[in-house]
């Protein structure tokens, strides 16, 4: 019997050793394969650091692996969806005009629905090894993301005041409309469907809710207008006192901080933890500004590297997003002189950082996304009621 279980451990012990051997090979194959390709990457031009971080990528990929990457930058993920979608329809089946897209929500749901992703490949990558599964790496706005996409950022609704102003934030919906009716005309939210304001009308939903499950489930016409009665009945109550008496909201997160900075507004937002951290150290906002969030929790989730079904470059934008997953890729971009933006990586695995008091405490929550087909309803809704 001893005999046999020895046999039966080597037989494991021997397969796993073949399994490795084998993924290392094939890993090669791909490697060798991507020498020389060019990989068109789709993602969001807007932001200064994060253009300076993908240029910055970019030449370690060309240095390392004899990969071009050319950083197509865009406004809208919905845009490119549709240029896949194009493509699909067209017959384009190979030689598409995307290697490697930016995305995560709607556009990846839609993505996959319609069968327009390459894969599975993104658990196969060398550094999924580092990647922590406890966080929302696997989910993406409550869409298994089955191996079709790769990890690259977190990201998690965070507030932003200024300490000489505001020395005690609201830490939940009802205070922040306590907080608004004593201070009108000083709060207000992006203008939907920019991302921010979505985002903020999800959060409200979120915790304005007992039934949040449900939200977890594709939309359906009786639980949207029932669920989201509470919503329009609070912002109703808070445009009546917001900044231009909620007849005109700013269009960005980036006009919030710079009205915030002028003493215009008492509270901005972001969806990255250590956006306040940066903007102190780009002179953006004073010293005394800091990050909170609801004690409930704030919303949150991971941004993701999709490769399309017709991508041209396959194996290079696999190279590329296994470089990206890196601890030293993932470090860099983390860092606030950098972009700030959270790694996906399992913090044993990064060089230990000293905690920025500005960043948003990591003792406040992260709530799940509700389904992605809630975006589209809700602000379709909220144009209705309040767009014009």
């Amino acid at each position: 019997m001893p005999f046999k279980s020895l046999s039966l451990v080597g037989l494991v012990l021997v397969s796993s050793v073949s399994l490795t051997t084998h993924a290392a090979e094939d890993w090669s194959k791909i490697e060798q394969a991507a020498k020389g390709q060019t990989v068109y990457f789709n993602a969001w031009g807007g932001g200064e650091a994060i253009n300076q971080y993908i240029d910055w990528a970019a030449e370690q990929a060309k240095q390392r692996y004899a990969i071009t990457v050319k950083h197509v930058k865009i406004t809208d993920a919905a845009e490119v969806v549709k240029r896949i979608q194009t493509e699909q329809q067209a017959g384009r089946t190979s030689d598409g005009s995307v290697d490697l897209i930016w995305v995560n929500g709607e556009n990846f749901s839609a993505l996959k629905r319609e069968q327009l992703l390459y894969g599975p490949w993104a658990e196969q990558l060398p550094n999924w090894v580092n990647v922590d599964t406890t966080k929302p790496v696997q989910q993406d706005f409550s869409e298994s993301t089955d191996g079709l996409e790769a990890p690259w950022g977190t990201a998690q609704l965070t507030f932003i005041a200024d300490r000489s102003k505001l020395p005690t934030p609201p830490d939940s919906a009802a205070a922040l409309l306590v907080f608004a009716k004593q201070n009108p005309g000083r709060v207000s939210y992006p203008k939907p469907p920019s991302f921010h304001g979505t985002t903020f009308l999800k959060q409200l939903l979120l915790e304005l809710n007992p039934e949040a499950s449900v939200l977890g489930k594709p939309v359906e016409a009786e639980a949207f207008a029932k669920l989201t009665q509470p919503l329009w009945a609070y912002l109703d109550e808070l445009h009546s006192v917001a900044w231009q008496q909620g007849k005109s909201f700013p269009a960005s997160d980036a006009e919030m901080h710079q009205k915030l900075a002028d003493g215009e507004l008492l509270i901005s937002l972001s969806f990255n933890p250590n956006e306040a951290a940066s903007l102190i150290a780009s002179k953006r906002l004073p010293e005394t500004a800091y990050s909170f969030g609801f004690k409930k929790g704030t919303i949150g989730n991971v941004h993701f590297l999709a490769i399309p079904f017709n991508a041209k470059a396959k194996e290079a934008a696999q190279v590329f997003a296994n470089f990206l997953l890196s601890p030293e890729a993932q470090a860099h971009k983390a860092d606030l002189k950098t972009w700030g933006d959270p790694s996906v990586l399992l913090a044993s695995k990064l060089p230990n950082q000293a905690l920025n008091p500005s960043v948003l405490p990591t003792d406040v929550p992260t709530l799940a996304e509700p389904h992605a087909s809630w975006v589209e309803a809700l602000e379709k809704e909220w144009i209705k009621r309040y767009g014009s």
